[in-house]
């Protein structure tokens, strides 16, 4: 959001506008190098780059212009947070940053419906490939989207990698060095959201396929394949993991660099290919392209006695006429001869080993070249506006292009390459001082202040001296290719002493003087660039400008079954007869074209600057900065833009910063905005001479008077925050009040009003209350219905309420409230529920030890109760788990029964069968039978499965008889036992032998077996006390006393 002038974040902050950094200035330097004071001094202006480098700000305006210095570390100033804070704001208002000048560019376009371009240019790993990245990236987080823009910006991302892969290779200076030159559009649509892009490509190093100085590498792709790629693959490619066994890898003696990881990054390029577009069978046949080139280096030759070549690799050869899908005798026979025309008529002449080793790199070169070309152009057709159309911008989209071109280069030794690429740069300064300055122009008519004539070097003169027709560097290299006659490197260099001998800008070792022939040798020409002068040595400059590959080459290439191949090598390029185009004539018509694109639009520009060459953060090496600035021409691009006033502001940003430092301003001028920023700077004192005032800016010529008037704003911070305590101390305290006195009577009046409403509310649900109480109590008798539903439910819930109250707490208590009418099936039911319910909870808390007890008891009741008249008095008495200690059972008696365990133990009389003779005993139970013991001898077993019944009378006897079948001679017949714990006795016996419903109770008498066909017979009768006598016939009689229940 806006306020009055000043930036303010979604959290309500005021963001630190640039001024505001100048406080810092003498620690941290100027954001804006248009601020230094002594701006011709180079000194200074590197002082202040070291100063901000070492605080880690390695952004620093010149004007629009940004300079970036290559921290060489991570710096926690890319995240999404960072890109919203740099979103809307103009461009002065927050410190320098990438993301403020893809901003900058983006509103621009948006709002003046203009192509823009930003030219990234820097020495090889001042991080120009990062900072494209960093703008792709902004624009792809930040511009609107859909899924189909996320899929193209997802596109946008992914083309860099692939890119890098192929164009990129480790240099001594950089890791990751792009070897060639790439202009990218990206298109936008009418609402500002990327809709396609577009890549032209310039000056790949070719040459880096088949040679690759000491230190360096060849592009990445060779090396992540090697080690990325599977073991399938590589069987497929006939390829090994060694780069060591590639002739075109191991020039550099470099295989490995510990800042790359080459299997990573064949993982990121595999991943990319396919989101790009490319099918799988594409993706192959380009694999195959780059392995052909690897074995086409190992294709070895050998020489004949005549000094005619033939090849001695077959294998290698045989790989590469696979790959490629051509005629290996056809091949071979391109790789060894020419085809030549002459007045009509072909000649095929040998070659010797030098020119058919050059056949061999030149076809790789080609090979990859356009292989190259052809990549570029697929990625174009994955990112265009409609896939089935060629790439163009239509009238309703805008444009951004991005410049990442290689900047001034000089190395040791200068050739071809460092030519063209200093040409480039040559032309870019052109057309960058030209633009500035008409930037600047009209700016000033714009405001209405006076242009002032602005002194500078004007390189127009060297860019005439390199593609002046016909007198050009470039011109007279195509005259000596094309000429007849042996031509050679130095009779190029004799052409150009004759021909440019006399211009300021071109130095040899003939044209030199005494004083500068020593630094320019006999193969070398001087060039005076305008960011230095660069000694280029000649040799192999016309075989490179040449660029030429043997036309029976390209007439196998055109015949290959790879379709890569087939796109590359047209057949029309055979047949035509036209000469193509050389190497730097080439380069400088398309340069011209690109040219013509920038100046089309309306240019940014990021200068990338290396701080050491040992990529290690926080070290700055001052001649290397030194050296890149002077390249860069940034000294001479701030000149150009001091040369009329240091710094410029619209009135209302002026205006809202300064205003406290003048009474009439603050705290808010209610005037026009320039007569407020006229009246401040009188107040100030500004002179005449120190400032202008524009149209809607103020314009001030000197740095020191900005300054100044900075510093008297920080030494007046202190009055202003007082001031405005004070103000927002009363506003907060009144306001507070005010809110406090508003609520007081809010809250009152919505109290009493709610007071109201529930006394009303109430009066009216009483009064229907008692209405329908007192129909349903007539009607209470009726059928339930709308007269009687609330009384008769509300006598149910008062019921089920009262029912809660006086629930039954234990089992054994039968109490339940009376239920009305209405509810007494349903007053049944809860009943029973809730039995069930603490019967459920009376179980569950029930021990073991007592759950046995119960069992027990419950089956006593079964068998006695009503029964037996001694049974009432049991039912209090806990049945014991023996009634004999084992020390009563004798040790003999133990070891007899074994592995059987006594489970139960108790004393009883024996009545012998025949005349009735009491004995005492010991009863044993067990888990399977029970033994009467006599002391130490066991008298009788009797098994629980042959136990045919339990008698027992229904008086209060212990009288009971245990049935055993008479037929078996080992049970001696019926056993007659008496026992005071009958009850017990019983129980636990039918319990064991699972027999209880074999107990029969009887209220006469008991008749048992004697021995086999004879029975006995045992009278029962009540009497005063127990006894056991014989009776009448030889009947046993018992007399047992009555037992009171009562």
């Amino acid at each position: 959001m806006r306020y009055q002038g000043r930036e303010m974040d979604v959290d309500g902050r005021v963001r630190m506008v640039m001024e505001s950094g100048l406080t810092a200035r003498d620690r941290v330097g100027v954001q804006d190098f248009v601020l230094l004071e002594n701006f011709n001094s180079e000194a200074a202006f590197i002082e202040n780059l070291r100063r901000r480098f070492r605080e880690n700000l390695i952004y620093t305006y010149i004007g629009s212009v940004l300079v970036s210095v290559n921290p060489y570390k991570d710096l926690e100033i890319y995240s999404k947070p960072q890109m919203e804070r740099y979103r809307g704001v103009s461009f002065y208002e927050i410190s320098p940053h990438i993301y403020a000048l893809s901003d900058n560019t983006y509103r621009a376009m948006r709002t003046e419906r203009k192509d823009q371009c930003i030219m990234i240019s820097g020495e090889s790993g001042a991080g120009k490939t990062e900072a494209s990245k960093k703008i792709l990236l902004y624009y792809a987080v930040t511009c609107p989207t859909n899924d189909h823009m996320a899929m193209l910006g997802d596109r946008l991302l992914q083309s860099n990698s692939v890119l890098e892969a192929f164009g990129n290779a480790k240099t001594l200076r950089n890791d990751n060095s792009s070897r060639f030159g790439k202009y990218m559009d990206v298109q936008f649509d009418f609402r500002g959201a990327p809709v396609g892009g577009h890549i032209l490509n310039y000056l790949l190093e070719k040459s880096r396929v088949v040679h690759q100085n000491h230190g360096e590498r060849n592009f990445h792709i060779f090396y992540q394949l090697l080690d990325g790629g599977d073991d399938e693959l590589l069987i497929t490619l006939a390829l090994e993991r060694n780069p060591q066994n590639y002739t075109y890898l191991v020039k550099g003696n470099c295989p490995r660099v510990s800042s790359l990881s080459d299997k990573n990054n064949w993982k990121v390029v595999m991943k990319a290919l396919p989101v790009i577009g490319f099918t799988e069978e594409e993706v192959q046949k380009l694999l195959n392209i780059i392995a052909s080139v690897l074995h086409l280096g190992n294709t070895q030759f050998g020489e004949g006695e005549e000094g005619e070549t033939h090849i001695t690799t077959e294998t290698q050869i045989n790989h590469v006429t696979k790959l490629l899908g051509v005629d290996g005798s056809a091949l071979r026979e391109a790789l060894t001869h020419k085809k030549l025309t002459a007045k009509g008529e072909e000649i095929i002449s040998p070659l010797n080993f030098e020119q058919a080793m050059s056949a061999r790199d030149a076809l790789a070169k080609a090979v990859y070249r356009r292989t190259f070309t052809w990549l570029v152009q697929k990625i174009n057709q994955s990112l265009a506006l409609k896939q089935d159309e060629i790439y163009q911008s239509s009238k309703g989209s805008s444009v951004i292009g991005l410049l990442d071109i290689y900047g001034f280069e000089v190395l040791l030794q200068n050739s071809f390459e460092q030519f063209c690429i200093n040409y480039c740069n040559e032309k870019l300064q052109q057309l960058f001082i030209e633009l500035t300055l008409r930037s600047e122009q009209e700016e000033y008519e714009t405001e209405g202040i006076a242009w002032e004539t602005v002194q500078y070097f004007d390189n127009k003169i060297i860019c005439d001296l390199i593609e002046e027709k016909h007198k050009g560097i470039i011109s007279i290299l195509d005259e000596e290719c094309l000429r007849p006659g042996e031509t050679c490197d130095a009779s190029f260099l004799e052409k150009l002493e004759d021909t440019l001998g006399g211009h300021p800008h071109l130095v040899t070792h003939k044209l030199s003087n005494g004083k500068t022939r020593r630094a320019v040798s006999r193969e070398e020409f001087r060039l005076l660039h305008y960011a230095g002068e660069v000694n280029y040595n000649v040799n192999g400059f016309l075989d490179k400008h040449n660029d030429l590959l043997n036309r029976n080459l390209k007439e196998v290439m055109c015949q290959s079954d790879n379709q890569i191949l087939r796109h590359c090598f047209r057949r029309k390029e055979v047949t035509d007869q036209k000469r193509p185009e050389m190497a730097a004539t080439f380069f400088k018509n398309s340069l011209t074209k690109l040219m013509e694109i920038l100046m089309s639009k309306e240019p940014s520009y990021v200068r990338c600057i290396k701080p050491n060459d040992a990529k290690q953060p926080g070290r700055f090496d001052e001649v290397l900065v030194r050296h890149q600035v002077k390249y860069l021409g940034l000294m001479e691009n701030l000149r150009v833009r001091r040369a009329g006033f240091a710094y410029r502001r619209r009135f209302e940003a002026f205006l809202q910063r300064y205003k406290p430092l003048c009474p009439e301003t603050w705290p808010n001028w209610h005037g026009s905005l320039a007569d407020g920023v006229s009246t401040l700077v009188n107040h100030l004192g500004y002179n005449e001479d120190e400032y202008k005032l524009g149209r809607s800016k103020i314009f001030i010529r000197f740095p020191k008077t900005l300054f100044t008037t900075e510093d008297a704003l920080e030494a007046k911070k202190p009055d202003i925050a007082l001031t405005l305590q004070t103000s927002w101390r009363g506003y907060r305290e009144r306001a507070k009040y005010q809110r406090i006195r508003h609520a007081v009577l809010v809250i009152q009046s919505a109290w009493r009003g709610m007071k109201a409403r529930r006394r009303a509310k109430k009066r009216r649900q009483a009064a229907e209350l008692i209405r329908r109480f007192i129909k349903g109590f007539i009607y209470r008798h009726e059928e339930y219905g709308p007269e009687n539903d609330y009384f008769l439910d509300h006598v149910r819930c008062s019921f089920l309420k009262n029912l809660r109250k006086n629930l039954p707490k234990s089992v054994l208590d039968k109490s339940w409230p009376t239920p009305p009418p209405s509810l007494v099936q349903a007053s049944e039911y809860l009943r029973l529920l809730h039995m069930r319910n603490m019967v459920v909870k009376y179980c569950k808390n029930v021990q073991p030890e007592w759950k046995k007890q119960m069992m027990q008891k419950v089956v006593a009741s079964e068998i006695f109760k009503d029964q037996k008249d001694n049974y009432p008095p049991s039912v209090g008495r806990l049945f014991l788990d023996t009634r004999l200690e084992r020390e009563q059972i004798s040790l003999k008696v133990i070891q007899t029964l074994g592995n059987e365990k006594v489970q139960y133990g108790v004393s009883v009389i024996k009545h012998d069968r025949k005349g009735y003779k009491p004995r005492p005993r010991q009863l044993l139970l067990t888990h399977t039978f029970a033994v009467l013991v006599d002391r130490t001898k066991i008298k009788q077993r009797m098994d629980y499965t042959a136990l045919r019944g339990i008698s027992v009378s229904a008086l209060s006897d212990g009288m009971f008889v245990l049935h055993m079948p008479s037929e078996d001679n080992k049970q001696k017949g019926d056993v007659l036992l008496h026992c005071s714990h009958v009850i017990e006795v019983v129980t636990k016996i039918s319990m064991m032998a699972s027999k209880v419903n074999y107990v029969n109770v009887n209220a006469g008498s008991i008749r048992f077996a004697v021995a086999r066909g004879k029975e006995g017979i045992i009278d029962f009768v009540r009497g005063p006390e127990l006894k056991v006598t014989k009776g009448k016939r030889g009947h046993l009689l018992v007399t047992a006393p009555e037992i009171n229940t009562t």
